[in-house]
Formats: structure tokens, C-alpha cells, sequence
């Protein structure tokens, strides 16, 4: 794969000088590169790159300001800068429009490896997400998960890593047996065909039953924990009332996942991963890495890494949620040869995965420091946190139908306003599409540590750092190269030309593109990309309110316009792609 990041070449050839010019200067033959801190200038006004020149000082006995005076009086000519200064302690370098001109764009409009990496070549890295509890449908929470997942998947297949992912389906336990006792007790033999329910919506309902039945009386949470024990034992009436449930469930997640476009390579079953768990724990308790509590518990001391004792195997010789995460993360490393392994969970797990971590160490698995917990904050309503088992969720298939439907008036409105017969005619995928747009860029864009307030409204916004504003931006591009009469042609100015500030903006944000997607990657944080795009999309359309592109007369600045569009549908249509929303040519 050829490497096409501009940072990367520009600040190599940085590199290059400044060695030539200290060579000279001052007889240093090697510079430590810990010396060079790059930095982005807040505003494109003070440059496109900086070099801070703090590291400097005591290496050439001088203060910073003068270096970088010394530095820019000595620069060498070279076609990458247009401009090289002093500004203060920086060394504030402006890209050569150009330059960027004859490769960048070249890049943008004709290579599809423009925005990658090889930064992964050779590696394989598994992407653990969803991770649903087959008693209830997927909920916003889930809406979440799910997005993340997805897109921290495509982001590192853009550096080239190998994906593998997978869902871990948590299909047993005594959560699942709450839902079983309800259906058991109250269901009158209902089917997701005699209610019209999806599956998973009709067996979440029975889990929402069973919580007021045990507030109504406590005493059957005993009754659970004999359906659990029963289950384990596989005795034939509860294993055939779990498999009826659990494939009315998972035929519903399959539904919203085709949906919403979360795939996965391989799913694991909690109820297949269970029983090796616990084999491995007996394994450790004989090796003396674990000891027996009173009530006959397995059970681990963490307490030299200030995580306590964990319970690993209950005294009724029952599994525990950490069971069968033990023995699923074995079978991970034993079936792939994994460089990585993700779980995409929420923060409320941290200490969950922390503990995890923990134990595979003391159980002697190297590959343990290679397991990464991608926490997240929560989803909430406007009015309060989500609860399950009180029926307080927002049900992600709810969410996608009322979110459709808000995106079809919208829409109404607005073809009516324009009596465009054709996009009333593609109502119905237009509204999807933006609909869809506008829960993922929700979503995505804020900051994985923070928790989140869904706010629909704001979601379906053309203005504003929406999802509907992006697809907004990429079919505005799409009327406009269209409306030319002309084929958009990349060739080399015979005349200079006077490169204005939004078109070298464009240019400069086209740059950092791979930048973008590689640091998004790094961080498992696709709100990185999102402002990005984001800004670019603003950057695109104040130039495209201030500068005539078609009407223009002259015929070289059109050109060189209509260039600087095509470049940016094309890395817009990129990252769309990356975030799973599809790039609409009509709006």
C-alpha cells in the first residue's frame, strides 16, 4: 500500500532541513528526535504546521525566540512551503497550495488508499460489541455499543489491521431465567405471531412482568435460582423453554442489526463458554492460585492490585458472569492468533474488566496485557437514566421508526416547498437514510468518556454538527459537479494562481484526513473524525456561500473550484462510509 499522509512527508522534509541548517550552523551532527514537538496552530492564519523550538534551547544555548528566527532566516527553498516563519518560540510553516494541488488532489480524486495506513500490516486485532442479554430487546444503550463497535471496526481496518468482530451473546443466566419464569407463569402460550411482537420486544416484556412479580413477592427469586440450577443440570423442560425464548430473541436482534448495519464474523455463546470457565477456575483453585471460601465459593485474592477478592464460581458450584468471560477470552486467543483484543462495554464495567484483566494474568496468560477495555459513558433520557427491567428504555427499533418518521415530515415539507416529484417518490429510503444519519453522528461525535442526553430534535438538524448536515454537504457537492457543463479535469496552472483563504482552508483540512482517521483509531474515539468532518463541511459551505464556482469567468479559478469540491465529496463520501451513514446524492 502506498502511504499517502502529507503530514508525514511535510514533516519529514522539516526534519531533513532543520539537521542541514544545525549542520551548518552550529556543527550538530544528529538531532534527537524527542527534540521536535509538532503542533496544529489554533487558526490556519499563523500557519499550517508549527515546530516549537522550547526543546532547543538548552541544546544550542540560546532562547527559543531567537532559534526560531535563526531557523526561518536559514530556511532552505522547497516546494512542499509556500511560507516559512518565525512567530515567537514557533516555527509556523504554510503549505504550498501548489504543491498540494498537483498531489493532494490527485490523491484525493483517484486513490482509493487515500486516508489509510499500514500502520496495522500484519497484525490482527478482535473488536468484542453488542454483547446483549437475550431477555429484552436492544435499547439506546445498546444503539451505542453497537455504533461504537462498528466504527472503531472500519477505523482500524483503515490502518490495515485484520478485524475480527464478534458479539458475545449472554444467553444464560439468572437474568434469562427471570424472563422464563414470567413466560412460564403468565405467557397463555403468546408467540411473537399471535402478538404481532418482534421476538426479543415479546420476551422483554415478560422480563419487565417478572420484576413486579418479585416486588409483589421476594420469595420467587428462589425460584430462579432453581430454574438456573435446573438449566445448568439440563433438565428438558427448562432447556426447551430457553430455546424457544432465546430464538425469538435473537431472530429480533438479527432484524435491528440488519438495520442499523452491525455485522460480526463469529458469535459467542455465553451457554457454550460457561462450562469451560469454570474448569479453568477448579484448574487454578488445584494450583493454588485460588481458595475456597466457607460456603464452598471459589474465589481469587486481588488484593495486590487494590481489587479485592473476586467470587469466581458460586457455592452451589453455579457460574458466575466473570465464568464464562474467562473461558470466552481463552477461546478468543486460542482460536485467532490475536495481536489485540477490544471489548466495547460501558464505564459501569470498568472495575468488571479491570478484575478480568487481573485474573488471566495470575492464571499465567501472557497475552492477557493485550486485552483492552473501550469504556464508554451512558445514553440517558432527557429525564433520567434507563432502566430495563422497569420498562423505562428507549427500545433502539422505537427509536429508528420515530426517528424515520420525523426525518419523512421534515422532508415533506420541504420537497412539497420545492414540489420535487421525484425525491416524494424516494420518501421512504431518504428518510431512512437521514434518519439513520442522525442517531449514529449523534452518537459518535461526543467524547467516549462523556455520558450522552438523546435529544431527537437536535439529531435531525441540516444545521449544525449532525448527521443530516453532512449528507446535506455531500449532495450539495453532488447538484453542483453535476450542474457542470464542463469534465473536471486535474491539470497543472499555466498561469500562477491566487489561491484564496476558504480554498487553501479546504486544501489544508483535505491534508489532515488521514491524520484523522489514524488518531480516531489509535484513541477507539470516533468523535475525533467527527469534528473533523465536521469542520470540514463548514469550511466547504462558507466557501461555497462566498465564491462563485459555476458563474465564475474565469475559466482557471473554476477549475480550480470545482477541483477542490470534487476532492471534498470524495473524502466526505470516505468518511460517511467509515460511520456506516450513506452518502446521499439527492436531498
Amino acid at each position: 500500500m502506498k502511504i499517502l499522509n502529507y503530514t508525514i512527508e511535510f514533516k519529514n522534509q522539516i526534519v531533513s532541513v532543520i539537521s542541514t541548517i544545525l549542520q551548518k550552523k552550529y556543527n550538530i551532527d544528529k538531532i534527537d528526535p524527542g527534540l521536535l514537538k509538532f503542533e496544529i496552530p489554533p487558526d490556519t492564519n499563523m500557519g499550517h504546521i508549527a515546530l516549537a523550538c522550547f526543546p532547543f534551547a538548552k541544546l544550542l544555548k540560546n532562547a527559543p525566540q531567537k532559534i526560531a528566527q535563526e531557523l526561518s532566516k536559514n530556511w532552505l527553498e522547497s516546494i512542499y512551503f509556500k511560507t516559512v516563519e518565525a512567530n515567537g518560540p514557533y516555527l509556523n510553516f504554510f503549505f504550498s497550495p501548489t504543491y498540494l494541488k498537483q498531489f493532494l488532489l490527485k490523491d484525493c480524486l483517484e486513490s482509493p488508499e487515500y486516508g489509510k495506513s499500514n500502520l496495522g500490516a500484519g497484525k490482527t486485532i478482535m473488536v468484542e460489541y453488542s454483547s446483549p442479554n437475550t431477555n429484552k430487546p436492544l435499547h439506546l444503550g445498546h444503539g451505542r455499543n453497537n455504533l461504537l463497535g462498528m466504527v472503531v471496526s472500519n477505523l482500524l481496518e483503515q490502518l490495515d489491521y485484520q478485524v475480527v468482530k464478534t458479539c458475545l451473546v449472554n444467553d444464560r443466566g439468572i437474568h434469562i431465567c427471570k424472563s422464563m419464569y414470567a413466560y412460564q407463569k403468565y405467557g397463555n402460550a403468546e408467540t411473537p405471531e399471535s402478538t404481532g411482537l418482534k421476538g426479543d420486544k415479546l420476551v422483554g416484556k415478560y422480563y419487565v412482568i417478572y420484576d413486579q412479580k418479585e416486588k409483589e413477592n421476594p420469595d420467587i427469586a428462589e425460584d430462579i435460582k432453581q430454574m438456573l440450577r435446573d438449566w445448568e443440570d439440563g433438565d428438558t423442560e427448562v432447556r426447551n423453554l430457553w430455546e424457544k425464548l432465546n430464538g425469538w430473541v435473537l431472530e429480533g436482534f438479527n432484524h435491528t442489526y440488519q438495520r442499523m448495519g452491525a455485522v460480526f464474523d463469529r458469535l459467542y455463546f455465553e451457554s457454550e463458554t460457561y462450562t469451560g470457565g469454570r474448569e479453568a477456575i477448579l484448574e487454578a483453585y488445584k494450583a493454588g492460585i485460588c481458595e475456597k471460601e466457607p460456603n464452598g465459593a471459589i474465589s481469587i485474592d486481588l488484593e495486590d492490585v487494590k481489587l479485592g477478592k473476586k467470587i469466581l464460581l458460586r457455592g452451589d458450584g453455579t457460574s458466575m458472569y466473570i465464568t464464562q468471560d474467562i473461558n470466552t477470552t481463552i477461546n478468543k486467543f486460542a482460536n485467532y492468533d490475536l495481536d489485540y483484543n477490544l471489548y466495547v462495554v460501558g464505564n459501569e464495567q470498568e472495575n468488571h474488566f479491570k478484575v478480568l484483566f487481573s485474573i488471566l494474568k495470575k492464571f499465567g496468560y501472557k497475552w492477557a496485557d493485550r486485552c483492552e477495555h473501550v469504556s464508554y459513558g451512558m445514553v440517558n433520557l432527557p429525564d433520567g437514566k434507563m432502566k430495563s427491567r422497569e420498562g423505562t428504555v428507549v427500545d433502539f427499533d422505537d427509536l429508528m421508526d420515530s426517528m424515520k418518521a420525523l426525518a419523512a415530515d421534515e422532508l415533506k415539507e420541504r420537497y412539497s416547498a420545492n414540489e420535487n416529484k421525484h425525491q416524494i417518490e424516494n420518501l421512504d429510503n431518504t428518510a431512512e437514510a437521514i434518519a439513520q444519519s442522525a442517531i449514529k453522528y449523534f452518537i459518535l461525535k461526543t467524547n467516549l468518556n462523556k455520558d450522552i442526553t438523546f435529544n431527537p430534535k437536535e439529531s435531525l438538524s441540516f444545521d449544525g454538527a449532525t448527521g443530516p448536515y453532512l449528507q446535506y454537504t455531500h449532495a450539495r457537492i453532488c447538484s453542483l459537479l453535476n450542474k457542470s457543463t464542463t469534465a473536471i479535469e486535474l491539470k497543472e496552472d499555466v498561469n500562477p494562481y491566487e489561491w484564496n483563504e476558504e480554498e487553501i482552508k479546504l486544501l489544508v483540512g483535505l491534508v489532515r484526513f488521514p491524520d484523522a482517521i489514524q488518531q480516531s483509531a489509535l484513541d477507539r474515539n470516533p468523535a475525533i473524525l467527527c469534528t473533523y468532518i465536521y469542520e470540514l463541511c463548514r469550511t466547504f459551505n462558507k466557501f461555497y456561500y462566498e465564491h462563485q464556482i459555476l458563474k465564475i469567468e474565469c475559466v482557471q479559478t473554476r477549475d480550480n473550484r470545482l477541483l477542490i469540491c470534487k476532492a471534498v465529496k470524495a473524502v466526505l463520501g470516505k468518511t460517511l462510509n467509515i460511520f456506516g451513514i450513506e452518502a446521499l446524492t439527492r436531498m
